[in-house]
């Protein structure tokens, strides 16, 4: 045996009951045998070093204890930390992770929906994806639970997990409000992007608004939540904008791409321009100064998206067809904002 994997039958040889038997004990299928006898089986087991084959075993639970991750991007930082959570929650949990990049491509997206249903995955994890609504006959088919953390149902009744955007960058400008600053820009995200683009905007424009500052349309320029999409954007409010003194970006990648296009233009961070970022990348600790921003917590976030689809899973919460989990998000100041003097 030394030169083979151990088996079933080689656990149950040893501890002289059945194949039937160990089978029932491995998988926990109850009845049918003592205390005395499952312990045996478990023990024996532990010390050949059996592991029951995945496939065999979901064959007898109806489960392959994996989960299928969708990302329209998983190159960045941001989905890494997601990404992160996810998997180390499913892996306490005894679940592998299929992740699969869809790259905001529909077709694509419709390709791995089918691979995931070939491969009889558990549940299905949307990260930071726009509008599953569009595929609900896809879902419908392959009757899963379905999760989604960093956006929003739509029209679908799902369960989510997010923070409140409208509500960060509300809080975002209001400190850059309190640090006497009333001409404020920023770098929004996709325009009608309705996940995070839209709410982050709100936000910026009710903090202004409740101060008492005009809203001005000019001062606001749209990227892409990108780096390059955040230095173009900056380009564009120096050209055509008038004159401001702090920037919100919607993202850390925006806001380092628009520090970065500052300075090419001669201005000193934050001595002639202070800046507040999104979700508190690597990024915002990275640049010089480190980025004053408004952190998400996105292993958190992804943590507990595993932990509700899993609930689902295992119908440890059979009420829970849809529902929002709301994360709490945090102002962290470090270098990049500068009081000004009333």
């Amino acid at each position: 045996m030394a030169n083979r994997e151990p088996t079933i039958k080689d656990v149950a040889r040893k501890c002289g009951v059945s194949v039937a038997t160990v089978s029932r004990v491995i998988h926990g299928l109850g009845a049918g045998y003592s205390d005395r006898t499952r312990d045996l089986v478990l023990k024996t087991a532990d010390e050949l070093g059996y592991r029951p084959n995945a496939i065999a075993r979901g064959l007898v639970n109806k489960r392959t204890h994996t989960i299928g991750v969708l990302f329209p991007d998983v190159s960045g930082s941001f989905s890494s930390e997601l990404l992160r959570g996810i998997e180390e929650e499913a892996h306490e949990r005894g679940f592998s992770v299929i992740v699969c990049n869809t790259a905001r491509d529909g077709e694509r997206m419709a390709k791995y929906l089918r691979m995931l249903r070939e491969k009889q995955v558990d549940g299905i994890v949307f990260a930071s994806y726009f509008d599953p609504a569009a595929y609900d006959a896809e879902l419908a088919a392959m009757r899963m639970p379905v999760v989604l953390v960093n956006t929003v149902p739509g029209a679908a009744a799902l369960p989510y997990i997010k923070v409140d955007d409208r509500l960060a960058a509300r809080e975002a400008t209001d400190y850059l409000l309190r640090q006497g600053h009333r001409d404020i820009a920023m770098i929004a995200g996709t325009r009608n992007d309705p996940v995070a683009g839209q709410p982050r905007l709100a936000g910026y424009r009710e903090a202004l608004e409740a101060a008492g500052v005009s809203y001005r349309e000019e001062l606001v320029a749209y990227g892409d939540f990108r780096l390059d999409g955040g230095r173009r954007a900056m380009e564009r409010l120096l050209e055509t904008a008038p004159p401001f003194t702090a920037l919100f970006a919607a993202s850390d990648e925006m806001a380092v791409g628009g520090i970065n296009a500052a300075r090419e233009r001669g201005l000193a961070i934050p001595a002639d321009l202070s800046v507040v970022g999104y979700d508190d990348l690597i990024y915002a600790r990275m640049v010089h100064p480190p980025l004053t921003t408004i952190r998400q917590p996105l292993a958190e976030m992804g943590s507990r998206a595993s932990d509700v689809l899993i609930a689902r899973i295992q119908e440890e919460d059979r009420d829970l067809e849809a529902g929002e989990t709301i994360m709490p998000h945090r102002l962290i100041e470090r270098g990049t904002v500068r009081p000004l003097r009333a």
